[in-house]
């Protein structure tokens, strides 16, 4: 099975880590990563050799051997993301500390008989509008499931595509290392990097919005399950004769709760128009008006059940609620909260659940984030692709020492 292994993405947490909080010592870096001074030293030899990280001035002594500080090369690298929707891409241009810097938002038809050769067009695009660092790949983040991120075959009810050949097509396209991977797995991959799941091994990442999805990490893996579809939480049959969902069931989750859901249900409530949608119907939930609200507290309290028992399943530490409905997590929470403490078994009931700030390009840093990581894959989740974006990294190294020389 396909997995994560903690300790590499540790040393991708250290790249992000210098890059948060700028150059710190050995020492520093184990306790704020949580890992031990051996592993911490093993993991920057490592960088150090791959030209990634550089030994810095020295701290002053406190009566002891004096202690180097370590920083980020500057000039290591770049890596791109990009977030596909059924209306749109997104973009972020992210340096080797996962910090973005630069992002973009363009029209798309994931429909249109050209889509692959459009998707192509406008990531190139975008590749040439950047720095001149060098870039070490691209990842991207689809609504669906992905074979492995090295192949990257797509299938995914929300864009309409049966078996995509994702990868092999921008592969070739692109002359670059690419890796596909589901969604929901990026943005977890990128909350091991960066967020809460630095402090968590085990850790349920939900998101809310267009769809409802999930993502599982179990002793620091996330686990992809045997075809890349494993936390397809939106597809849990809540009823027989429910309402028809996009992956052709009836009364599926996302049938209930997903964005066009609420919406369908505001309006045949009449609190909204024929012609509004999301935005609108979470401006009446703010403004007090009592039947959007109702709508977003009953869908937390479906969500909330339905979590308790995902919770039940894969016992995590912590729950991170993410995606774009977050905007409207005042009106849910209602709803959620008492539904999931009340389902939970009493030793699980206080369980944390952490809602994390969100914007359209969180979805492409998340995909940003599968290459940063990728290099330092020793179980191989990412195939070739991880070999040849470590080779990237190894002749950036190359160069740029011959090049001091």
């Amino acid at each position: 099975m396909a997995r994560y292994n903690s300790a590499d993405v540790s040393r991708s947490a250290v790249l992000a880590r210098l890059g948060a909080v700028g150059p710190a010592s050995r020492a520093e870096l184990a306790r704020t990563l949580g890992v031990s001074p051996a592993l911490i030293t093993q993991l920057t030899k490592d960088l150090i050799a791959d030209g990634l990280v550089e030994e810095r001035e020295q701290l002053p002594s406190q009566g002891g051997r004096p202690a180097r500080l370590l920083g980020l090369v500057s000039n290591a690298g770049r890596v791109v993301g990009v977030k596909v929707s059924a209306d749109h891409l997104a973009f972020v241009e992210s340096g080797l500390d996962g910090r973005v810097l630069r992002s973009a938002s363009e029209p798309f038809d994931a429909t249109d008989s050209m889509f692959l050769s459009r998707l192509m067009e406008l990531i190139q695009r975008f590749i040439e509008g950047g720095n001149a660092l060098p870039l070490l790949g691209v990842g991207v983040g689809v609504p669906g499931s992905v074979d492995r991120q090295g192949n990257g075959v797509v299938d995914s009810v929300q864009l309409g595509w049966n078996q995509v050949p994702v990868g092999d097509v921008l592969r070739r396209g692109l002359a670059l290392p690419v890796i596909v991977e589901n969604n929901v797995n990026a943005l977890a991959v990128a909350e091991r990097l960066y967020g809460l799941g630095r402090n968590a091994d085990n850790m349920l990442v939900v998101t809310i919005g267009t769809g409802i999805g999930a993502a599982i990490v179990t002793d620091g893996i996330i686990l992809r399950g045997g075809s890349g579809g494993a936390g397809e939480i939106g597809h849990i049959p809540v009823s027989d004769d429910g309402p028809l969902c996009v992956c052709g069931d009836h009364g599926c989750l996302e049938s209930y709760i997903g964005e066009a859901a609420l919406v369908a249900r505001a309006r045949e409530a009449g609190a909204l128009g024929e012609h509004s949608g999301i935005a609108e119907l979470r401006a009446s939930a703010d403004d007090g008006d009592e039947r959007a609200a109702r709508i977003f507290g009953e869908a937390g309290a479906l969500l909330g059940r339905t979590i308790a028992g995902v919770v039940h399943t894969v016992d995590p530490e912590l729950v991170v609620v993410l995606g774009e409905g977050t905007a409207a997590w005042r009106h849910w929470s209602f709803g959620f909260e008492p539904a999931l403490r009340s389902h939970l078994m009493a030793r699980r009931r206080g369980i944390p659940v952490e809602v994390e700030t969100w914007q359209d390009d969180s979805w492409a840093q998340g995909a940003a984030a599968l290459v940063l990581a990728t290099p330092f894959d020793s179980e191989g989740v990412a195939g070739d692709q991880g070999r040849l974006v470590r080779e990237r990294l190894v002749e950036q190294s190359s160069s740029r020492e011959a090049g001091a020389s």
